[in-house]
């Protein structure tokens, strides 16, 4: 999977980070940043989509469901996409970046890759 994140980034000018991650805020992959600031995005991730499904449930015809969350900050912006049943691809972008085209490729990779991205639910193993 490196190689296509990899690709994401080269192919979306002013690209920083991009990282698969659990619903939970595991990281799975990632492209562009050091291991430790990757999970700190993951699990930060894992706070801002559920947050996005909290509003969602408020549209009354909506599934509740997040697909995608974009955060304009100074320097930068900040996606994050629904990626396959409980996996979501992130990617964090310099001011230049074009939003049709980050959301174009994003949306691309994730129909690639999506079903190699999903994660089951985590269950509880009794302790020994």
């Amino acid at each position: 999977m490196d190689w296509l994140l990899k690709q994401l980034a080269d192919e979306v000018p002013h690209v920083r980070n991009v990282i698969v991650l659990s619903a939970d805020g595991l990281r799975m992959a990632q492209h562009g940043t050091e291991t430790d600031t990757a999970d700190r995005l993951a699990a930060a991730c894992a706070g801002l989509q559920s947050l996005a499904a909290a509003v969602g449930h408020e549209f009354p015809h909506g599934d509740g469901r997040m697909r995608l969350v974009v955060i304009e900050m100074g320097g930068g912006f900040f996606y994050l996409m629904a990626a396959g049943a409980r996996a979501f691809l992130a990617v964090l972008a310099d001011e230049g970046v074009d939003a049709g085209l980050m959301g174009q490729q994003m949306r691309d990779l994730v129909a690639r890759i999506g079903e190699h991205l999903s994660t089951p639910p985590r269950r509880g193993e009794p302790v020994a």
